[in-house]
């Protein structure tokens, strides 16, 4: 949804998010950052990573919402409020609705994860289950609002929601001064939106950089055209930021004060949260790990101080297990192997004693014997290794060959 009335494209100022931090006082955490020294060892300069995953309901999402409905009249209030979220908005809005004192309906995919459900309901909304995409959820929000009065919170496209998540820009200044370029993922856009009012208005010198996903980049052919456009079903496991069109209001600031827009690929996020979990000890959505994909793809793009913000942590454990998978995958970490051996007594064990030589960890062995590819004495097995690397790969590959082995794939 858009907004077409004059007030609602009034130019979001400093002003605005500094009072928007006046209203947050107390509300939202001033969440920490944290200086990463293996990105700073690939980047060539320092750089910090901001932990909105740690912010109450674990992402930045509450900060909007709460200005949002701040705002409203009392008798807006009185008739509540709804929005349509797959996760991190909804939190927000169920908690920043008790805290107001507002009734708050949010729906939901049926699809949705059922920790962010379940969270969405512990902060105090009325969580309804409708469609099976964000659209379709969507429509039904909408539906809802304009058959009972109540008030659309929308997740992106609203001033007072950008002046909220501009806040974060302002902890960014206060909290490392000389900051040569921030990073942020971007989906409606209402995030790098607010940072970048707030961060333009002090330090105009300070690059913002987005980051996209590459399956639902619909900014950088919005920029081109000049205007919002709409990207077909887009599709990544990045769901915070898996956002067909920007938002009209964002997409107005983002244009005139965003310097860049980058984008990433599925493996690049794995790696990322991968990354994140292991050497910087913080557990991040694939949509908060995006601007850690953006420098892992090309550290040495850009100018230091570099401040990533960690945008969300609410992950499904579920998705986190495939991901880490994944991630491992795209690192050379993860090997999945398939090859032929003599179906005899003994034959596997001996298999395992080659790869227990060259310290390959053996997650799952599974057996083909009934296959018309393979000859009567002949059998199939599919292993996936735990290794080190490429390097190590290509070693267990070569060790399994000059034992003898035919490796299919």
């Amino acid at each position: 949804m858009s907004y077409s009335t004059a007030d609602s494209f009034r130019h979001v100022t400093l002003d605005d998010v500094r009072g928007a931090q006046k209203t947050l006082a107390g509300v939202a955490r001033v969440t920490a950052m944290e200086g990463s020294r293996h990105l700073s060892q690939l980047a060539g300069s320092p750089v910090h990573l901001k932990c909105e995953n740690l912010q109450r309901t674990g992402s930045f999402k509450l900060r909007g919402a709460y200005v949002r409905i701040a705002g409203l009249l009392p008798e807006e209030r009185a008739a509540g409020v709804v929005a349509a979220s797959a996760g991190n908005h909804a939190q927000g809005v169920a908690l920043a609705s008790s805290l107001l004192g507002v009734h708050s309906t949010v729906f939901m995919p049926d699809g949705a994860p059922l920790p962010k459900i379940s969270a969405t309901r512990e902060y105090g909304a009325e969580v309804r289950l409708h469609g099976q995409v964000v659209d379709e959820t969507l429509a039904a929000a909408q539906e809802y609002a304009a058959r009972t009065g109540a008030v659309f919170i929308h997740p992106f496209d609203h001033p007072d929601v950008i002046a909220g998540q501009g806040t974060v820009g302002l902890e960014i200044l206060d909290q490392c001064p000389e900051v040569g370029t921030i990073v942020v993922g971007m989906g409606g856009g209402g995030l790098a939106a607010g940072i970048a009012v707030a961060v333009k208005a002090v330090r105009p010198d300070v690059r913002i950089v987005g980051v996209q996903a590459a399956g639902a980049a619909a900014y950088p052919p919005s920029l081109a055209a000049g205007h919002p456009v709409t990207v077909a079903n887009p599709a990544t496991m990045a769901d915070g930021i898996r956002v067909g069109r920007p938002g009209d209001v964002p997409f107005a600031i983002i244009e005139e004060l965003v310097d860049e827009v980058r984008t990433v690929s599925e493996d690049q996020l794995s790696a990322a949260l991968l990354l994140c979990l292991e050497r910087a000890k913080m557990v991040v959505e694939p949509a908060g790990a995006s601007p850690v994909a953006a420098l892992l793809a090309e550290p040495g793009a850009f100018a230091g101080p570099v401040v990533a913000v960690l945008s969300g942590g609410n992950v499904d454990p579920v998705l986190m297990q495939r991901v880490l998978r994944h991630g491992m995958a795209a690192q050379g970490r993860y090997l999945a192997v398939r090859l032929r051996l003599t179906d005899r007594p003994g034959a596997l064990a001996t298999l395992l004693g080659v790869l227990s030589a060259v310290d390959a960890n053996v997650l799952d062995v599974s057996h083909i014997r009934t296959d018309p590819r393979l000859g009567l004495t002949e059998a199939e097995v599919e292993l996936h290794l735990e290794t080190k690397g490429p390097a190590h790969c290509a070693e267990v590959g070569h060790s399994l060959r000059e034992a003898g082995y035919t490796v299919i794939d």
